[in-house]
């Protein structure tokens, strides 16, 4: 127990915390992660690229047979005791800013405001002419209603609302376009090969610089768009910790590691688990000088 008592005094000396979480945040909620132990894919298919998106109409229509058959399930995902934990320590007043690479938005119906979606957000579509937006719940009645002999097909869970669906024909699979001018239709996420819009970069870096100190929770910041955070932080002098399993491509630079799953290390901050053990202590004390 002596890890879990240093991350503790770590969240009770720091007042002011940059956190950043990734998809081991999430995957207590039942949303698979992409990344063994070692920071390697696990996945068989490789993630679809931008480039490859945008100008390959069967590129589209795979992923849109996919994601139409696993989004229900993601949408019906709800928050786990690591969510609760940081929207706890939100209420507290130690969370400058929360950064997720997550797109589940899993982060605000657990109660944190102080979020920015780095990569986006799965619940919601663009249209990549006119930038018009929408709920992906409407885009989803459009797929079934061009679709619906795919609506019945078997489809294992995959992460972020896709679905492993191989072996078929998908040049037969409609995608609609946007409504409003015909555009290209694509999920409000930042695809592999894609800029992470400057807002929000911006935002997370003046977050950082001024945060007492970084926690990470739930990712091997293998993806930089993440790790530059980190690596930023730690290189100012920042303390940084970090709750994940495995290994991170920041390991050289942690001031503190827990390698364990985020809601068992969190569960100290969750507020149903002290109710649930109200002889816990769930406010950590600050040591003596």
């Amino acid at each position: 127990m002596q890890v879990m008592t240093n991350l503790q005094q770590f969240i009770a000396v720091h007042p002011r915390l940059f956190v950043l979480t990734g998809a081991g945040c999430s995957t207590d909620s039942g949303i698979p992660d992409y990344r063994d132990r070692d920071g390697q894919w696990k996945r068989a298919t490789t993630p679809v690229m931008y480039a490859a998106f945008m100008h390959e109409a069967l590129v589209r229509q795979r992923y849109w047979a996919r994601s139409m058959l696993g989004w229900p399930r993601f949408r019906a995902v709800l928050p786990n005791a690591a969510h609760r934990a940081l929207a706890e320590l939100e209420r507290r007043g130690q969370v400058g800013l929360l950064v997720t690479q997550n797109v589940d938005r899993l982060h605000q119906h657990a109660g944190s405001r102080r979020v920015v979606d780095l990569h986006g957000r799965l619940d919601r579509v663009r249209c990549m002419a006119c930038q018009a937006t929408w709920l992906r719940d409407d885009y989803q009645r459009e797929l079934l209603a061009a679709n619906p002999a795919w609506a019945g097909l078997d489809a294992a869970t995959a992460p972020d609302g896709d679905a492993e669906l191989d072996g078929h024909d998908f040049s037969r699979f409609v995608v609609p376009a946007c409504p409003h001018c015909g555009g290209i239709v694509k999920p409000d996420v930042v695809f592999f090969g894609e800029a992470v819009p400057r807002e929000r970069v911006d935002a997370a870096n003046h977050a950082w610089q001024a945060a007492d100190a970084v926690l990470v929770v739930g990712s091997s910041l293998m993806v930089y768009s993440g790790y530059r955070f980190v690596r930023a932080a730690a290189l100012a002098g920042k303390p940084v910790a970090a709750v994940t399993l495995g290994h991170t491509r920041a390991d050289p630079l942690l001031t503190l590691k827990l390698d364990a799953n985020c809601s068992e290390a969190l569960a100290f901050l969750d507020p149903l688990h002290a109710q649930a053990k109200p002889d816990v202590a769930v406010a950590p004390t600050v040591p003596s000088a």
